[in-house]
């Protein structure tokens, strides 16, 4: 009886300790704030975590740690006496930081064997409630995702395919689009409305004729538009399309007429070679289809590859010879190139064959 009586009474004095130490020194009105939307340009924002000190001795705060660079803290340094009052001050700068965001604030204690938690969250926004991160490419007062514009597949037809990007004006006057560019004749541009007012949107929108280009393959063109920024009137971006043929929709009975583009195999190994020597290799091309087929162009992905076609017209069960060059120039390594061919073959009118070498 006397060994239950003393673990009983050592359980007890276990659990009072336990229950001490969980007990908090420091009773915050919040342990969590949110400040809600911040305006970026406003600059830090900060909050005063209060607290009482809830004990029956002086709490003196050692350290304040926050989880990041972005959020500075300060707190009361000396001694906060039983029932008085004390703060911790946490500032958030928003500067680059767009979006939602959550920080944490370490309080240690003198004698709290755990440390406390504070916590400040919000959503970092534009005055003009759009994020400088999305739009941080600039030229002059406009910001944009991008200050080139990928327009993706366009199709060699005779008409104009329009994609649209917003512009943002960073400024705090007006910037007026003057309605002038220099964009070659397959290119045109609008925007509405032509003058975004400071911090405002715009619809910048880039149309493209790929018939008028009269080209196959990735094409990139210089368009510049003059505007009354004051910052840069005069902006130059790039206009980045892929050109390929537009095939409608074919019958059964259509598709068996059609011709077929086959090659001899999907890749070409270089094998091994050294820097600035080229290497060439030929594979034949044929026509499995039941009508002429055009080979309408052959172009390599970069200057290290040169490609031809010995004939551009194959009857049914014709072949043709392609002859690739590669110049691996200054590259050294495993290289990963392609050759894309270009056809009136309706079921695969754009087939890659892949190039791989090593480069010693």
């Amino acid at each position: 009886m006397k060994k239950i009586g003393i673990t009983g009474g050592l359980l007890l004095l276990l659990v009072g300790v336990l229950l001490a130490q969980t007990v908090k020194t420091l009773k915050f009105r919040e342990e969590v704030y949110d400040f809600g939307n911040v305006i970026e340009e406003d600059g830090p924002v900060s909050h005063e975590f209060v607290f009482t000190n809830a004990g029956s001795k002086p709490a003196q705060i050692i350290t304040v740690k926050p989880s990041c660079g972005c959020t500075t803290p300060g707190w009361s340094k000396e001694p906060v006496m039983p029932g008085n009052k004390g703060t911790i001050k946490a500032q958030f700068d928003p500067k680059g930081r767009p979006g939602f965001f959550s920080k944490s604030l370490t309080v240690t204690v003198e004698g709290e064997s755990q440390p406390m938690m504070l916590q400040i969250k919000g959503t970092v926004i534009s005055r003009d409630k759009f994020s400088s991160a999305e739009f941080q490419a600039a030229s002059g007062n406009w910001r944009m995702r991008s200050l080139s514009f990928n327009l993706g597949k366009v199709y060699r037809k005779d008409e104009f395919m329009t994609r649209e990007y917003e512009v943002v004006n960073a400024g705090t006057k007006p910037v007026m689009y003057l309605t002038k560019s220099d964009v070659p004749s397959h290119i045109r541009v609008s925007m509405d409305p032509v003058t975004i007012p400071a911090g405002g949107k715009s619809m910048l929108r880039i149309s493209y004729n790929g018939k008028m280009k009269d080209q196959y393959g990735f094409q990139s063109d210089k368009i510049v538009l003059y505007t009354d920024d004051e910052s840069q009137p005069q902006k130059t971006f790039t206009v980045y399309a892929t050109l390929e043929d537009y095939f409608e929709e074919l019958k059964p009975e259509e598709l068996a007429r059609a011709p077929m583009l086959r090659t001899a195999a999907q890749s070409i190994d270089f094998g091994s070679m050294r820097q600035n020597q080229q290497a060439t290799r030929e594979l034949t091309i044929t026509n499995s289809g039941r009508s002429t087929l055009e080979i309408r162009s052959v172009i390599g992905n970069c200057t290290c590859v040169e490609a031809t076609i010995s004939k551009t017209e194959l009857k049914p069960g014709e072949s043709a010879s392609m002859t690739v060059i590669f110049n691996p120039q200054d590259r050294k390594g495993t290289q990963n190139k392609s050759v894309t061919i270009y056809s009136n073959d309706p079921r695969n009118p754009v087939q890659r064959v892949n190039i791989t070498a090593v480069v010693n």
